[in-house]
């Protein structure tokens, strides 16, 4: 059980020295109990101490991390059943199934079909991270392996669905560098499975005929001294695998049962195959009920777009807003001489303006001031992207730097105009369009007038 901070405190060196950035043990000890800050933070704690910790202190699920370089995904390590008490930890990861059964030429279209899903938004790269390698009923060692060594080359992260211990070793010796997930202990074979697991130095997947089997399966497993796992939660229908999932997550975090305490895999092509759509919404539920790696049968736009989207409203901190930093970001070869674009630090307000800033082909310098995390009205409303702040900021960072003296402002901001001429003598303001998609018209025609 988590130990309290009281119990924690006992065991620091009680030197309330603020290496940790506390001002005294006692509060590090109770930022820790929270989990706020880990027991290592602190420079002066024995080794016995972190030993006996350790342990205690952390979270009920365990972190995994799977694959490597850029290929590398940390799984679990949650705290909470919901967003809103604190913040989920890892983000899901979606793998692409591919499986023996398919015929040469449907292989080879859903190797070419994966990578056309790759974007950004909102700084962060949107694609399939992984590939779900199953093998099927009847294939042989030459086979899978021969298909295992395909999906390798696209570079992603593996999961190999494998029960056979013997072409499991031989699939794992063409890719075991890049460290995939072998998927497949269960009751009948764990123990050969986590001899050859252990031996490749790979995340071991579990799965059972329901959660008493699993639970068992996994015990077993880590009287084996094997920790590195990850649960399949995969049941016969819907209904039963999300009840799987759901209790699964609440046994590790509710009743702190570190048994269960494991990420999950759930693969939507056992329970929805051939139904793309049916899939797509349920890689929706399993994103925020509780999936760690979803399984599907394809990766297009029309399951990204929204699907990543989600992922990313639900795993970012509901207390810390998504801000990029203050500063000038040249845009289109922009120089000292470009016209000044200014807007909010909201990453979501940055991304969307810059795109379509990029987009016109107009050489500008994007100004970005502190404006608290916050819409450009909703900053406006805050007093954080008023005509004192964004003058200052000009005034101190932009005139020492750029020359020129044309400012365009955000339409739905048009009442500061009269405020910023009048703090930002010799400047010219420009009250640019209301929304970001307008952008691009609107320079090009400000452009072909000369005004720009």
């Amino acid at each position: 059980m988590a130990l309290n901070g009281i119990q924690i405190f006992k065991l620091t060196p009680k030197k309330n020295c603020k290496e940790c950035g506390c001002p005294t043990c006692m509060a590090f000890s109770m930022k820790v109990a929270q989990g706020a800050m880990k027991i290592e933070q602190c420079p002066h704690m024995s080794d016995e101490a972190l030993v006996s910790l350790s342990e205690a202190t952390a979270p009920p699920m365990k972190t995994i991390k799977i694959g490597t370089g850029d290929g590398e995904f940390t799984l679990g390590g949650e705290t909470v059943l919901f967003r809103h008490e604190k913040t989920f930890v890892s983000k899901p990861r979606y793998a692409v199934a591919l499986c023996t059964c398919m015929d040469d030429a449907t292989v080879e279209a859903k190797l070419a079909e994966i990578p056309k899903v790759d974007y950004d938004r909102i700084g962060e790269r949107m694609y399939a991270e992984l590939v779900y390698v199953n093998c099927g009923e009847g294939a042989d060692a030459a086979k899978y392996t021969a298909l295992v060594e395909k999906a390798a080359g696209l570079g992603r992260t593996l999961v190999l669905d494998c029960k056979d211990p013997e072409i499991a070793k031989a699939a794992l010796a063409v890719c075991k560098d890049s460290k995939p997930v072998l998927n497949g202990a269960d009751a009948s074979n764990y123990e050969a499975m986590n001899a050859v697991a252990t031996e490749a130095g790979v995340v071991l997947g579990v799965s059972g005929k329901d959660l008493n089997e699993l639970y068992d399966t996994t015990a077993a497993l880590e009287k084996l001294g094997n920790k590195n796992l990850v649960l399949d939660t995969t049941g016969a229908d819907i209904k039963e695998t999300f009840a799987n999932t759901v209790q699964v997550r609440r046994a590790a975090l509710k009743d702190q049962d570190r048994t269960f305490g494991y990420p999950s895999i759930v693969n939507l092509v056992k329970i929805a195959k051939g139904d793309l759509h049916l899939q797509a919404a349920l890689a929706s539920m399993f994103t925020m009920k509780y999936g760690s790696i979803i399984v599907m049968e394809q990766m297009t736009y029309a399951e990204a777009l929204p699907l990543y989207g989600l992922r990313q409203n639900v795993y970012t901190d509901p207390q810390k807003p998504m801000k990029v930093e203050p500063g000038i970001y040249p845009l289109n070869g922009a120089d000292e001489n470009s016209v000044v674009v200014t807007t909010v630090d909201f990453a979501l307000t940055y991304f969307v303006v810059s795109g379509e800033l990029e987009r016109s082909g107009v050489p500008l310098n994007l100004v970005i001031n502190d404006a608290g995390g916050l819409s450009v009205l909703t900053s406006w409303a805050a007093g954080k992207f008023s005509g004192n702040s964004i003058s200052s900021y000009i005034k101190e960072n932009v005139e020492p730097k750029v020359k020129s003296r044309k400012l365009i402002i955000p339409g739905k901001v048009a009442v500061l105009k009269g405020d910023l001429e009048a703090k930002l003598p010799g400047w010219e303001i420009i009250v640019g369009p209301r929304e970001a998609v307008q952008l691009v018209k609107f320079l090009k025609d400000l452009q072909a007038d000369g005004q720009i």
